[in-house]
């Protein structure tokens, strides 16, 4: 079976995002993957890039050379978080920022003449973004888009070389009802069977 990553960005011990976490780990750990979650908030993930990391070759610290060395051998990759002003919390971001880094998750090609075309690095075959909003979806389509797809589709997954991308947003979640809630869960238990061969 499968190395999957399973990052989780909320600050809210107990929120509809953990359970979303909670059910996706235990979906994947009964199919025989074996995963490798990270709760950023409770590990208390420093997100903040400093000018040295910039460095192809920098020296990385033992928890984000972890987390490099992890995600680098994922064979899938699962994101949990909420939907804030159409971004991932800063926490999410930093994440983005300090491990997906260019020989890690990217390269460019040699001999590029600043076109800044990638050659994806990571091993993963697909990867699941499930988010949480409280705005209704039609409102949300109609007033902002869906920034956060392109964000994960194109501009981070895709960039890095990962093909097959699924997302799902679940909303209204503080008017959710927990038989509503239920009913989200088992989508994220139909969802992660992309992970297991038929």
């Amino acid at each position: 079976m499968a190395k999957i990553s399973l990052i989780l960005a909320h600050p809210r011990h107990g929120s509809f995002n953990h359970a979303i976490a909670a059910t996706a780990a235990h979906t994947l750990e009964t199919q025989g993957h074996e995963v490798r979650f990270h709760d950023l908030y409770q590990e208390n993930f420093d997100p903040v890039l400093l000018a040295p990391e910039l460095e192809r070759e920098a020296y990385l610290h033992t928890d984000q050379a972890h987390h490099c060395q992890e995600i680098a051998q994922a064979q899938g990759i699962v994101i949990v978080h909420p939907n804030w002003w159409g971004q991932p919390p800063a926490i999410l971001k930093g994440w983005v920022d300090r491990i997906l880094r260019p020989e890690v998750a990217y390269r460019f090609r040699q001999g590029d003449a600043g076109d800044g075309i990638p050659v994806g690095l990571l091993q993963a075959k697909a990867a699941v973004v499930f988010t949480t909003s409280n705005t209704p979806r039609e409102r949300e389509l109609a007033v902002f888009g869906d920034p956060l797809e392109t964000l994960w589709k194109n501009c981070i997954f895709g960039l890095c070389g990962v093909r097959l991308f699924y997302r799902r947003n679940f909303a209204v979640v503080v008017t959710s009802t927990p038989a509503q809630r239920e009913i989200w869960l088992e989508e994220v238990r139909r969802m992660l069977c992309i992970f297991t061969p038929a």
